[in-house]
């Protein structure tokens, strides 16, 4: 039974965690992001010209990174760095801008289909991997399970995903779409862990923390098929820049 200081504490953990850009929360922007660092990006956003012809012969997939709710593209700025620091180019590294405030299922993970089909065009990629955090992670699985991901998706990395649901969505779920869709038990949950949480031939992975202020339970990230790896306390969007999960996806990315 939730007691009212434990639903206070979910509340205030919501408003601090869930609403950043209210906040004035947004990480620097990367020195040559993929598409424009702005939270309200379309997704129809052509991609950039750096990838504009198709790769003779790329080194690597390209990665696509999903940021998560009330945030923008900026986000990726130290993981594009640690990425590139690896041997990727920058014509490798692609940052979907998106309306966070839209329906998973309905509107943003067809959305990140057609993003991810001009990725593939551009740079003559048959397969992408995806990095996503946060919400983002709900995006990006509806795209894979739903969408027909399972055939253009080599990765899939979740980093502080609310892959079960997470009850501080509820703080906001009264108004935002998008906040519903991570409430435990909704439709997008539900279905997303029906059955087979990791379909098909796609390489899984989830990052999770267990001092997370915004994924409630921490144990909603992990998911069964998955690579699972426990990062320590780090607050939600610490992850984002911590160097120990960066090469932890760095490696799953190789293999």
């Amino acid at each position: 039974m939730v007691t009212p200081r434990q639903r206070t504490a979910a509340l205030l953990a919501a408003c601090l965690a869930l609403c950043p850009a209210l906040l004035g929360f947004r990480a620097p922007a990367p020195a040559q992001a993929a598409v424009p660092a702005q939270a309200s990006a379309p997704a129809q956003a052509a991609v950039p010209a750096q990838a504009a012809a198709p790769a003779a012969a790329a080194a690597h997939r390209p990665v696509v990174l999903v940021h998560g709710y009330n945030a923008d593209p900026g986000v990726w700025g130290s993981l594009r760095a640690q990425l590139r620091a690896a041997g990727y180019a920058d014509s490798e590294l692609f940052s979907w801008g998106y309306d966070t405030h839209r329906s998973v299922n309905e509107v943003l993970a067809g959305q990140l289909g057609t993003y991810v089909d001009q990725v593939r065009r551009q740079t003559g990629a048959a397969e992408v991997d995806i990095v996503a955090h946060s919400f983002g992670s709900l995006v990006s699985r509806w795209y894979v399970k739903y969408g027909g991901g399972t055939a253009s998706v080599n990765h899939w990395v979740s980093l502080a995903g609310p892959n079960h649901g997470t009850s501080t969505a509820w703080a906001c779920a009264l108004w935002d779409q998008a906040c519903r869709d991570m409430t435990p038990g909704s439709y997008v949950v539900q279905h997303l862990n029906s059955g087979d949480e990791t379909p098909d031939a796609v390489k899984y992975a989830a990052f999770w923390s267990d001092c997370d202020e915004v994924v409630n339970p921490d144990s909603s990230v992990p998911l069964a098929g998955a690579a699972n790896t426990a990062v320590g306390c780090l607050n939600h969007n610490d992850l984002l820049g911590d160097a120990a999960t960066a090469a932890g996806v760095r490696a799953f990315l190789a293999r």
